[in-house]
């Protein structure tokens, strides 16, 4: 269960102190979040060669079809038409873009590279 809540909270796979984004991003302003290289910490490198992270892209894909999914069930119930059913999900992929693209990178990095903590 911690390792669940350091995903969410994005700290180090390594230590569970340092953070692994430096900023958060906003999709309004059209900014991306920015990773630290490295973690504040205890120094572990986060990209460990060049594509490191080319498979959190199929993690971000799942995420986001989960949450659109979601969204067209529950709006489904109070959105009768198809256009305002598309803008919704439209809208709703734009707003968690950020989000996703940090949860994302979060998971693969647990993935791959969380399972030893040394305290």
């Amino acid at each position: 269960m911690s390792q669940f809540i350091d995903i969410l909270e994005e700290k180090c796979p390594k230590c569970g102190v340092g953070k692994v984004f430096a900023t958060k991003g906003n999709p309004l302003l059209f900014r991306m979040p920015h990773m630290n290289a490295n973690c504040p910490n205890c120094n572990h490198k986060f990209e460990k060669e060049t594509g490191y992270f080319f498979g959190s892209m199929y993690v971000s894909y799942g995420l986001t079809v989960a949450e659109m999914i979601a969204a067209f069930i529950v709006a489904h119930f109070f959105i009768k038409s198809y256009a305002g059913m598309m803008s919704l999900i439209a809208g709703l992929a734009v707003l968690l873009s950020t989000f996703n693209f940090r949860l994302s990178r979060m998971i693969w990095i647990y993935m791959l590279d969380g399972k030893n903590r040394t305290v």
